[in-house]
């Protein structure tokens, strides 16, 4: 698990931004068209394969019961320490990792995601902006005639035209996203219901989320500030989970373990060293303290105390990719490359499926000298661009095809690179350059092609 600072390299899916590794933080992306107004401004887009993987989990049956495609979702990471989740065009799901940090089981988190599945399955950011579209036009107007009573003198006249609209206005919207909310309550509680789970976490979250509005506005969470969570919303959502057949379900002690492993590690590489070992003092010998204080004394330049603390954990767990991966991170980012790909070797054999975990071999296999190495290198790498959506994998490949003079390959690696991070312009140069060098019969030389060839998408 690594930090952006760490490798100082930064990757972006198209439309956010993605760093590598375990936990990587990566650069800031601008999403003001996209996002809803709590979340527009520049925010962090995290990278982390443990984490992704419970949120996958966790999603997957949700979105099936809501008859969407979990492959067609995209699911971000985002570093803010507050409790917030949201969507946005393009079925993308938005997860905080406060949100994650925050809730105290499985279940709430669950509930969450299926709320935000409601809206995604509603068509609810479509309808809200066709809404503020019929809503906007008759304001304007009556801005217009408002301005145009003041120029002929009727000042009173003209200003109660101007704030009377804007008033009606924005009652109508809010009206109109109580009702949003309400319909993603009681959508997301039937695919829970559809998927075998409980509502109660939803409703447990929903309920203190209730007690969130009696704080000041700066003191509330920003999903309860964007989720208003009215007497009879609240009520409706109980009635419809309480007549669950799996309202008393709870979560399983395998996904409770699971979930703290996660919350402890997001501790360990977001929070001050100092906090991490306040929340998990040296007398708490559970995995997740031991999880939480090995990333803590890993940021702080304490090797052997970090692997003194996740020794124990492995023996614990010896069949848990993740903390291996862990392992790989901590050793590579202490010089120890040898020791660092032992430990992401056994990660991909205990997971061959995770492209991330194949990446961070990819690079420990690429720090080491030798062509056998390198070779390897790209074999992994390889596997973990397979998706087309990791650009810090395509950016180790340029460097492992240099390292081969295999320079018709290192362009297109570079103009994959670019093209993941959207950026048209460059990915198109390094293709062009990359047909120039690469057999024209040639399945890469197609890819260079398919990149060289494509139009800079529509701004509207």
């Amino acid at each position: 698990m690594s930090t952006g600072a760490d490798t100082g390299l930064k990757a972006a899916l198209r439309g956010s931004v993605r760093a590598f590794c375990a936990l990587t933080i990566g650069a800031a992306a601008n999403f003001n068209a996209a996002l809803p107004a709590t979340a527009q401004g520049r925010i962090s887009i995290i990278s982390d394969a443990e984490t992704e993987a419970m949120l996958r989990e966790y999603s997957d049956p949700v979105f099936m019961a809501a008859g969407i495609d979990p492959a067609a979702v995209k699911i971000h990471l985002v570093n803010n320490n507050t409790l917030n989740a949201f969507v946005t065009n393009g079925q993308q799901l938005f997860v905080h990792t406060g949100l994650i940090t925050v809730v105290d089981t499985p279940a709430e988190l669950i509930g969450v995601i299926a709320h935000e599945t409601g809206h995604m399955a509603g068509g609810h950011l479509v309808k809200r902006r066709e809404e503020f579209e019929s809503i906007n036009m008759p304001v304007i107007a009556s801005m217009i005639l408002g301005v145009g009573a003041i120029a002929a003198g009727q000042g009173d006249a003209g200003m109660a035209l101007i704030m009377g609209s804007q008033h009606i206005a924005t009652r109508s919207l809010l009206a109109f996203t109580r009702e949003q909310e309400a319909s993603a309550d009681q959508a997301g509680a039937t695919f829970l219901q559809r998927s075998a789970q409980s509502g109660k976490g939803m409703l447990d979250l929903f309920s203190s989320m209730r007690d969130q509005e009696l704080l000041t506005t700066n003191r509330q969470d920003p999903y309860a500030r964007s989720h208003p969570m009215s007497g009879a919303r609240l009520s409706a959502l109980e009635d419809r989970v309480k007549t669950s057949p799996y309202y008393e379900k709870r979560d399983s002690p395998e996904r409770v373990h699971q979930f703290k492993m996660v919350q402890a590690k997001l501790f360990g590489f977001l929070d001050d060293p100092s906090v991490t070992f306040n929340r998990y003092p040296a007398s708490d010998r559970s995995d997740y303290a031991l999880y939480a204080r090995s990333v803590a004394y890993h940021r702080t330049g304490q090797l052997d105390k970090a692997l003194a603390e996740l020794e124990p954990l492995i023996a614990n767990l010896p069949d848990n990719p993740y903390v291996w991966e862990v392992k790989g991170q901590i050793y590579f980012e202490s010089g120890k490359v040898p020791e660092s790909i032992a430990a992401y070797r056994r990660s991909v054999e205990l997971k061959p499926g995770d492209e991330q975990l194949h990446l961070g071999l990819g690079r420990a296999l690429l720090a080491r000298e030798g062509t056998e190495s390198t070779q390897e290198a790209i074999r992994h790498l390889q596997k973990a661009t397979q998706s087309g959506e990791e650009a810090f994998g395509y950016y180790q490949l340029s460097i492992a095809y240099g390292k081969l003079d295999n320079i018709g390959m290192a362009e297109l690696s570079t103009a994959q690179y670019y093209d993941a991070l959207g950026a048209i312009g460059e990915a198109k140069s390094h293709a062009i350059r990359a047909q120039k060098l690469l057999d024209s019969a040639s399945p890469e030389w197609l890819r260079a092609q398919d990149i060289a060839i494509q139009q800079p998408p529509q701004r509207g």
